[in-house]
């Protein structure tokens, strides 16, 4: 634990070794594509399937200080151009979700425009930025389905303070093209479906089933914590975990979810 801790220290990379160590990880998520086997989910279909397995949303606006709100606007518009491309898909038994290659690489000659894009700690402008919005929606609601996560990053800094925070910290998955991806697998005898939309105010999102879920799935956390670190960066941490319950309410299993660790990047004590 306290060597994890320590290698969360920030570390002041130069933008050569940053470059190079991007195109070294694009490359090689690249040739783990052309490797990979099993089969991708593409199927997309515009009818919903009969059961709703989870359900959120999220708002489409937030607030946030010295940022400038047209990056939320443009990021409006990247949100839909990766939900027309997400809306509908189905994923078979056996079947992957992989969140990168079903949306492509967000570029403007597609139409995506410079939105929020978190960085060491900080935030600057990107195209196709705001993105991590929706691969957190689509993460908490696979958490209350059986499907299985089979790649998830966590944020390795924590940035803004908890102001209209609804999830426990370090719920959500961040994203990056391409190495940063969210990849699912279905394990079950059903078919699931991710259905997506916007409306004027949240981004909406459900999981569908062609067939009743057996369990519901309440997700918490445990062993939240902030703690001043001996080289004077404050840590943040805690464990999401959830509990597997009958549809009379009896516990069938309590399973851990994630560990999560870091790095504050404003006082413990400022409100949002």
């Amino acid at each position: 634990m306290n060597q994890v801790i320590n290698a969360m220290k920030p570390i002041r990379r130069s933008k050569l070794r940053m470059f190079a160590g991007k195109r070294y990880f694009t490359w090689k998520r690249y040739w783990k594509w052309i490797t990979a086997r099993g089969i991708l989910a593409k199927e997309q279909l515009t009818e919903a399937l009969p059961y709703e397995a989870a359900s959120h949303a999220t708002p489409l606006m937030r607030k946030l200080r010295n940022v400038d709100m047209q990056l939320q606007y443009n990021k409006v518009t990247n949100l839909r151009l990766a939900v027309a491309r997400l809306d509908g898909l189905v994923i078979h038994p056996g079947e992957t979700f992989s969140y990168w290659r079903r949306i492509g690489k967000p570029t403007r000659r597609k139409g995506y425009l410079d939105g929020m894009v978190l960085h060491y700690g900080g935030f600057r402008s990107g195209t196709g930025g705001g993105l991590c919005q929706l691969s957190n929606l689509i993460y908490w609601m696979t958490l209350h389905t059986p499907l299985t996560v089979t790649e998830r990053h966590r944020h390795s800094y924590d940035v803004f303070p908890d102001e209209q925070r609804t999830q426990p910290f370090g719920s959500g998955a961040t994203c990056a093209y391409n190495y940063l991806d969210l990849q699912l697998r279905n394990d079950t005898q059903y078919t699931y479906q991710l259905k997506l939309y916007l409306d004027e105010t949240h981004l909406h999102g459900e999981w569908r089933c062609d067939g009743q879920q057996l369990y519901n799935y309440e997700v918490y956390e445990e062993g939240h914590r902030i703690s001043l670190e001996p080289w004077g960066g404050y840590i943040r941490r805690n464990a999401i975990r959830r509990r597997v319950l009958t549809h009379t309410g009896e516990l069938a299993d309590d399973e851990a979810v994630a560990e999560n660790h870091a790095l504050m990047m404003y006082s413990p004590l400022l409100r949002g």
